[in-house]
């Protein structure tokens, strides 16, 4: 019995730790990768949460990656083909001063990414 309780502790620990961890990854490119699934879990689209993945090499971001989410497709693709363009090459300083425009007939799901990116830099800066 005391080894079973021993394994749920130490599994409940390394769960938790691997969760911490995914939050940000450095690749071996030198590339960090932020990842805002458990950052913005509050932050809801039209239907759900938007994650993002947001790819920053020397200080700019390379790109961001939309993560699965429940928001209608078809509307969804015009924000991946829009709106998360609007980062790339710029530096992580800039873009938190920079207020992007939504797509237009996506307005949820555009706020939604916008806070996801927000969290995602704030959250590079801070670590």
């Amino acid at each position: 019995m005391k080894k079973q309780i021993l394994c749920l502790v130490l599994g409940l620990t390394m769960a938790s730790a691997a969760s911490a961890q995914s939050v940000m990854t450095k690749k071996s490119d030198g590339t960090t990768v932020i990842n805002t699934t458990s950052l913005a879990k509050d932050v809801n689209g039209y239907v759900g949460t938007t994650p993002v993945e947001i790819h920053i090499q020397k200080q700019k971001i390379v790109k961001v990656v939309a993560l699965k989410n429940q928001e209608t497709p078809k509307y969804f693709a015009r924000i991946k083909k829009s709106l998360l363009p609007l980062w790339e090459g710029m530096k992580v300083s800039k873009a938190l001063k920079t207020d992007v425009d939504g797509v237009t007939g996506a307005t949820f799901s555009s706020k939604a990414v916008k806070e996801n990116v927000k969290r995602g830099l704030e959250y590079y800066k801070k670590h």
